[in-house]
């Protein structure tokens, strides 16, 4: 088989970029050293995370000159993410930390005055206006397609400047900023987004550059709705994993948290599938992402040998799209009276193909702490560790508020949000607005926003408490617990600014969350399949199938 060379350069998740490099026909040789860069025809630099961290350590471990030498021979070059980065002169993120200078600009972060940053989700890589060729794709890239992106900061699109250099161009639009989606110029190729996470468009782009067909005819002219700018809303299956009492990892579900089984099944942990197979299921019936909740079990093992592990290494061989980890990312002690960090974990998880770690308990205290400080970091939080190292967008901080009910001064009774932790188990004397403003400020780059009224009630998504959440923080919320039918998701994205809700359909013989006859499946329909290309953008629905 042919091989691409992917420089390794403790660069968040690069498991899966592998495993779509395979996917499409090729090998990977890693370049371990920068002694091992001359022998590289295809060079690929992927990228996860702060722009300062991630040059420094290019430039630490010796790979900058090399690198640059490579693209002067003329050879294949590729950058994802940060690689793509690295070619521009630096970024707002790290003004002290040069890059490459290949391209003569700088990447400024995007407003947060009217949108959510980090900008996560699903969004265009269309030509820009002054490349007259829009019947030719650029390294497989269409106007009727979308593609993962995840980050802050970005290099504007100024019209024409590039072009002029001998620039290829592919925009894409977030909020009324146009910024650069990927650039091609001779050997070199690079990306904003993530191919690796954007399904079957994103497999199209990398087998493009792996096969240097930089351009090829579009299949047909797209409409102007079919190219329509703006990043989607995001639909997001989860999964709660744990092994039952035989051993084995099940994916569960329960209510309010029990999962045992309570009609005739004695009390067996409920079982509804095995999680790679689910999660394979929903990446084919079009979840924008997959997201694994570790729960209760599995946790008194060594840490190198924790399940997760092995279903994310898995997982990411044939789901194409993001994966988020939650569960016992904190500071632990091994088995063996090893300390370990919660980065140290976070980095096991993010190598075994995960994209983002949840938070959930952990960041109750620490918020906690923060404002015992006076609302002043401490700078060894979890939090502040792992977006330190991989980029705020790294780290999602799951939430579980309930209304709370409290007298006032002559008799009247309010409602407020209250934290809790352990799973709901125990509340804290917290509202939900204090714990994402610190969360926030810690260094968060998105909220997973549970409601324990909500969970397991089908009923829908709780609208007020959304709403307050994205009223008190800039960066992205996913809106979770509640959902038991698609038009529950229309509602939530018509009704408030979530950008992105979460379903926790765990289906098995007919069931959603244990309601027997109630779910997708009974009624015939595949979890994700009845809502699939149905995301809204500005709140003008638009059609187009994701990864197509």
């Amino acid at each position: 088989m042919p091989t691409v060379h992917l420089l390794d350069y403790v660069a968040g998740n690069v498991r899966s970029l592998v495993n779509a490099i395979e996917k499409v026909g090729y090998t990977v040789d890693w370049v371990k050293s920068p002694a091992d860069v001359p022998s590289a025809e295809k060079l690929i630099i992927p990228g996860v995370g702060h722009f300062g961290h991630c040059l420094a350590q290019l430039e630490k471990a010796g790979y900058t000159e090399p690198i640059r030498e490579h693209i002067k021979a003329g050879k294949p070059f590729m950058g994802i993410c940060v690689g793509l980065q690295a070619l521009f002169e630096g970024s707002e993120e790290d003004p002290q930390v040069k890059g490459l200078g290949i391209i003569p600009s700088r990447l400024r972060r995007f407003d947060d005055k009217n949108k959510s940053v980090p900008h996560i989700g699903w969004n265009s890589a269309n030509t820009s206006p002054t490349d007259q060729t829009t019947d030719e794709s650029l390294y497989g890239l269409r106007p009727t397609s979308k593609y993962y992106y995840v980050h802050s900061y970005a290099a504007p699109y100024e019209e024409g400047k590039l072009e002029k250099d001998g620039w290829a161009v592919a925009t894409a639009r977030y909020g009324n900023e146009e910024f650069v989606g990927a650039v091609a110029k001779d050997n070199i190729f690079a990306t904003q987004f993530h191919p690796e996470k954007s399904g079957a468009a994103g497999l199209r782009v990398i087998k493009a550059f792996c096969n240097q067909k930089r351009s090829q005819k579009l299949p047909e002219t797209p409409s102007v709705a079919e190219t329509k700018e703006g990043l989607t809303r995001r639909v997001i299956a989860c999964l709660d994993v744990r092994t039952n009492d035989a051993g084995d990892l099940v994916v569960t579900k329960g209510d309010q948290y029990d999962v045992r089984e309570k009609d005739g099944a004695g009390s067996a942990v409920r079982n509804l599938g095995k999680p790679v197979d689910m999660a394979k299921k929903y990446y084919e019936q079009g979840a924008d992402e997959v997201t694994f909740l570790n729960i209760t079990s599995f946790r008194n093992c060594p840490v190198a040998d924790t399940p997760m592990l092995e279903i994310l290494r898995r997982t990411s061989e044939t789901v194409f799209v993001p994966l988020t980890i939650g569960g016992g990312i904190r500071d632990t002690v091994d088995t063996d009276g090893t300390k370990i960090s919660a980065l140290d974990i976070a980095t096991m998880y993010f190598k075994s193909g995960a994209d983002k770690v949840s938070i959930g308990s952990d960041a109750v205290t620490a918020a906690e702490e923060y404002y015992a400080r006076g609302s002043k970091l401490g700078g060894k939080t979890a939090i502040e560790t792992i977006s330190a190292a991989y980029g705020n967008q790294a780290v999602v901080i799951s939430v579980d508020p309930k209304r709370t009910k409290t007298a006032g001064p002559k008799g009247e009774e309010y409602c407020w949000y209250q934290c809790t932790i352990k799973g709901g188990r125990e509340g804290r004397d917290f509202d939900v607005r204090q714990l994402v403003t610190a969360v926030e400020a810690m260094g968060a780059g998105e909220i997973l926003l549970n409601c324990i009224d909500k969970d397991g009630s089908n009923s829908g998504f709780d609208l007020e408490l959304i709403n307050d959440v994205k009223d008190a923080i800039k960066i992205p919320v996913i809106a979770s617990s509640g959902a038991g039918h698609p038009g529950h998701f229309e509602e939530v994205f018509a009704q408030t600014r979530t950008d992105a809700a979460l379903g926790g359909w765990n289906v098995s013989q007919g069931r959603v969350h244990g309601q027997a006859g109630q779910g997708l499946l009974a009624r015939k329909r595949p979890n994700f399949e009845a809502f699939r290309g149905r995301h809204m953008t500005d709140c003008n629905c638009h059609i187009y199938l994701k990864g197509s």
